[in-house]
């Protein structure tokens, strides 16, 4: 927002800090803070936050996330950072690694990725993280191609993009379980030698272990780019949603 010459008003930790602390629903919030705000960008713990927002609100509401649920934004940029490194989005064949239950960003880029033309998904992860059902069902719905594998090596072979995550310790309630799950996938030198020499990797940040520092370097590792590519796909969102305010408010001014 800063980069289009608008300001900010930041409510961090507004389950600890603000009115929510005291009761207050995200409905009201939302009405309050819209009275200051030409448009809202929520990120919220709770899946489907973001329409139960949209469904008061007076002004857009952009979804940076809400809980296990969507990222469209992370979608939008996932799609942009794939065209601009792969050449296309058509025909693509992707493998999405890592914590898929409860990785919002897949989920969301998943049904970006249905919208174009022989697209091939390959979900790889520890069963107790795997893709869940309703987005399979979508794909499937949708006549995109998906399959699940145990084997890395294998998909890493295939791909032009090997979509990484991290296992999300925040979202197990049994530690055992995030202890089995964390490890088991990673990207490293001996993984990246199995890759195509025009396949990328990319991850949306942050990484905890699941691609070693060594990668880095290689010029297959695309997610620092994948991470500026956001700064200007979420700068784009938000003058799309503030364009016809600022065409109402000239009108305004001139008289129209």
């Amino acid at each position: 927002m800063s980069r289009l010459g608008g300001t900010v008003l930041s409510t961090e930790s507004a389950g600890e800090y603000s009115s929510a602390a005291k009761g207050e629903t995200l409905e009201d919030t939302i009405r309050t803070v819209e009275g200051y705000a030409d448009c809202i960008v929520l990120r919220h713990f709770q899946e489907g936050a973001a329409r139960r927002a949209a469904s008061v609100a007076s002004v857009p509401i952009l979804n940076a996330g809400d809980g296990p649920g969507q990222h469209p934004s992370q979608a939008f940029l996932d799609a942009y950072t794939i065209h601009r490194e792969v050449g296309r989005l058509d025909s693509v064949k992707i493998g999405m690694v890592g914590d898929l239950a409860n990785g919002r960003t897949v989920r969301s880029l998943c049904m970006l990725l249905s919208m174009y033309k022989n697209v091939e998904i390959y979900f790889v992860s520890p069963p107790v993280v795997n893709m869940r059902n309703d987005i399979k069902e979508f794909l499937t719905s949708h006549g995109v191609q998906w399959r699940e594998s145990s084997d890395l090596r294998e998909v890493a072979a295939e791909v032009d993009v090997l979509y990484q995550t991290r296992i999300q310790k925040e979202r197990f309630t049994d530690l055992a379980e995030y202890a089995a799950a964390r490890g088991k996938y990673i990207v490293d030198a001996p993984l990246m030698k199995l890759m195509r020499k025009d396949a990328v990797v990319m991850h949306p940040l942050p990484r905890v272990d699941e691609i070693h520092v060594e990668v880095d370097n290689d010029p297959r590792a695309a997610y620092f780019r994948q991470a500026k590519n956001g700064l200007f796909v979420r700068m784009a969102l938000l003058k799309l949603c503030l364009q016809d305010k600022v065409i109402s408010n000239r009108k305004l001014v001139s008289g129209l």
